[in-house]
């Protein structure tokens, strides 16, 4: 299909090429050619063929509704025209074989249009008393039908009906929920708020120790604290301290009675020699387990 800008008109100006006037020209042609059983000829759809069809598509449909329009007013006066010429040779019929109907009672006349009536009801091509029956009957048969129709449609709009309130009681319960976990959604974005307001507070205080970790560890390492100087081995230095003080203090006082000790000074001066190599022994021993504390605890 091309898209080439041809000018059309007089002034030569260019034609939009629109989808919808195409769809529309297509349709036309189809429906034309289809109605003396004809195939579409090819061809090519630019701009100016497709404004020149829908032109003469648009032409020939207004003529096609005013055709129909002329054509059901013909058909309606030619119906009435039977009618009358068919009136006419009946009361002329009638007229000759003496049943005109002025020389009917008005009580006749009145049977004879309320039998009309009837027959015209009914759709009967006679008043024969066979037709009216043929007619009853198909008349009961239909209203049999109608009335199972009708019980069927009544039957289906109780289910819709019970269905609808189903649906409007469901309707409300789901609106009750939705009301009920709008109101929590409240209560929880209050809680939610608390909470927020709570970790932004122990995220200042998690800052806040950590910078006093940091100042900690900080003064430790200027005042010389090293790993190995912790609580337990303090301890246990502590008690091995006590222990020496225990193993010692026998010795101290060994030492102090020699301050009572007779003047023989060389007995004096070799009792105490011997006391403070003891304590120097135990002086020695003292640090020998301390070492021995220090080394257990660095492995």
């Amino acid at each position: 299909m091309a898209e080439s800008g041809d000018g059309v008109g007089g002034g030569g100006a260019a034609t939009p090429f629109d989808a919808a006037h195409v769809a529309e020209v297509k349709a036309w042609i189809t429906s034309t050619f289809e109605a003396v059983n004809r195939e579409v000829p090819a061809f090519e759809y630019t701009p100016r063929t497709v404004a020149h069809l829908h032109g003469l598509a648009t032409l020939s449909q207004n003529r096609t509704q005013v055709v129909g329009i002329v054509a059901a007013d013909l058909r309606q006066k030619a119906a009435e025209f039977r009618a009358e010429g068919a009136s006419a040779r009946v009361r002329e019929i009638l007229d000759c074989a003496g049943l005109a109907q002025e020389n009917f009672s008005q009580s006749g006349v009145a049977a004879a249009q309320t039998l009309a009536t009837a027959a015209h009801l009914l759709d009967l091509k006679d008043t024969e008393t066979g037709s009216f029956l043929i007619a009853m009957a198909d008349l009961s048969l239909k209203k049999t039908d109608i009335e199972e129709k009708r019980a069927a449609v009544k039957k289906e709009s109780k289910m819709l009906l019970d269905n609808t309130r189903k649906a409007i009681s469901r309707l409300t319960y789901l609106k009750r929920t939705l009301g009920q976990l709008e109101e929590e959604v409240a209560a929880r974005d209050g809680l939610m708020g608390q909470w927020e307001t709570n970790l932004k507070v122990m995220a200042s205080k998690e800052r806040q120790y950590l910078q006093q970790l940091a100042n900690y560890k900080a003064i430790l390492c200027r005042v010389g604290y090293t790993p190995e100087i912790s609580h337990g081995v303090l301890m246990q230095m502590v008690e091995h301290r006590k222990d020496l003080e225990r193993k010692t203090k026998p010795i101290l006082d060994t030492l102090r009675s020699y301050q009572d000790l007779p003047p023989d000074k060389a007995l004096a001066e070799l009792a105490i020699e011997d006391k403070r190599r003891e304590y120097e022994t135990a002086e020695k021993h003292l640090e020998e387990a301390l070492q021995s504390a220090l080394n257990t605890t660095n492995d």
